[in-house]
């Protein structure tokens, strides 16, 4: 498989855009499809893209694992904004939104069954077929399982990737926060995934609470995750592509910068280190 991506990202947020366009070998970032409106990208994704930034559209809302067939305009838009930043890939999630014409609000997991693998096989389908690039599918972190499933989360993803020729966007973070809720041994589910598929990983933060592990990503990223991240790229003949994401409670731009720092190090991908002198960086 071709690297589409290499080095060290992070999730473009207009809130962070002038730390993002500050950071040090910053290879790629992620821009969340619905925000973007492809005629006119946000002034710091054209920016990016123009210093030779890949930027990938990374989508929220289209239910690839809802009952109904996925809606034509959303993805003709995720089409729309590969087009528009000349994207390299796109990415989702395997998970449903809405049903019955009732939104969620959220990402929910699925049943991992085989009539729901069916379900999502087809409205993966259906987004391929307009997309000029590949697609990545996303595994979310789930605070529930569903009682009928027949498939380990592994097996349910393999299966979904050797239907349909789609990549995995491995999320270590939510890996990490799915073995916790669910009582497994996060290193034994990274060994079981089909990671010769992996276009890119996610890392983010997140914190337990009454028992429970939750995908914040407004909290740093724990040691634990750092460590699996540490093991994941272990299991890989190279270092892949990372991204660190952060959607809120932003801290100050030293601490993101050396969050970014650290998550790209821990993936094998040495960075720039700031000198004494400001604005001077020297290269370890």
């Amino acid at each position: 498989m071709a690297d589409l991506l290499c080095g060290a990202g992070i999730g473009w947020r207009p809130e962070i855009a002038g730390v993002v366009a500050d950071l040090p070998a910053l290879r790629f970032c992620e821009v969340i499809a619905e925000a973007l409106a492809p005629t006119t990208p946000p002034r710091g994704v054209a920016e990016l893209r123009e210093r030779g930034v890949a930027v990938v559209p990374h989508g929220v809302r289209l239910s690839l694992g809802g009952a109904e067939p996925v809606e034509a305009a959303r993805v003709t838009h995720l089409a729309a904004c590969a087009a528009a930043v000349g994207a390299p890939l796109v990415s989702e999630h395997v998970s449903f939104v809405r049903a019955g014409g009732h939104e969620a609000g959220h990402l929910l997991p699925l049943p991992r069954t085989r009539e729901a693998l069916g379900v999502l096989t087809a409205n993966v389908r259906r987004t391929q077929a307009e997309l000029d690039v590949p697609l990545a599918l996303e595994p979310i972190a789930a605070l529930f399982d569903w009682p009928e499933d027949e498939f380990s989360e592994p097996d349910f993803l393999t299966e979904l990737l050797e239907r349909t020729g789609t990549l995995l966007l491995l999320d270590v973070a939510n890996v990490h926060a799915n073995a916790v809720n669910r009582g497994q041994d996060a290193r034994a589910v990274i060994d079981r995934m089909p990671l010769d598929r992996v276009a890119y990983l996610h890392m983010a933060g997140g914190s337990e609470r009454d028992g429970l592990y939750h995908d914040t990503h407004t909290d740093p990223v724990p040691d634990a995750v750092m460590a699996l991240l540490e093991h994941t790229v272990s299991r890989m003949p190279a270092p892949p592509a990372v991204m660190l994401e952060r959607d809120g409670r932003y801290p100050p731009a030293a601490e993101l910068r050396a969050e970014f720092t650290a998550v790209a190090r821990s993936a094998g991908h040495p960075q720039p280190r700031e000198s004494g002198s400001a604005g001077e960086r020297v290269a370890p």
